[in-house]
């Protein structure tokens, strides 16, 4: 982004009980925390939320009364984008973002971070940061939204590849 006037969103997902000192060093400093779900325990909204204020999704291993009382989907407008905030993207109706105006979609369960844009949507899976699963980066992202709702979004690999 061009210009050093932007809101800073953390993007984490799939913690599964292990919220990693370097995943709170790196949301340090957001403005927000989007958790794409399977905390599977509520301490990560505690930490997380010592941090900033946090929108978080159940996730298909997030289980019990704290876990009844998450969303399965959240809207969230920062400015002039509005994001959904989703687990698993096979939840979705394949047009349910389209034409609704949603500028950006968050997602977990998979593991694998990624961002693609598809139809003037930003999809964003922070990928895991919690338990290495498989060689899958232990990751996080952030999106980066600037004025007259420009965005861009990054993943950051938490701690080295396996056998690194």
């Amino acid at each position: 982004m061009t210009s050093s006037r932007y809101r800073r969103i953390g993007l984490i997902s799939d913690t599964h009980k292990l919220l990693r000192p370097q995943a709170l060093d790196f949301l340090r400093g957001c403005e927000l925390i989007v958790h794409a779900g399977d905390l599977v325990t509520p301490d990560a909204l505690d930490e997380l939320g010592a941090l900033a204020p946090v929108v978080a999704v159940r996730g298909n291993n997030d289980r019990g009364d704290w876990a009844r009382a998450l969303p399965e989907t959240a809207r969230v407008r920062i400015g002039e984008v509005e994001l959904l905030v989703v687990h698993d993207l096979a939840t979705l109706a394949k047009d349910e973002p389209l034409g609704e105006g949603v500028r950006v979609v968050v997602s977990g369960h998979s593991h694998k971070p990624g961002v693609e844009e598809r139809g003037g949507v930003l999809f964003v899976n922070p990928g895991s940061a919690g338990p290495r699963r498989f060689s899958l980066p232990i990751s996080a992202g952030e999106l980066l939204i600037g004025p007259g709702g420009a965005v861009d979004a990054r993943i950051v690999q938490l701690v080295p590849p396996a056998g690194a």
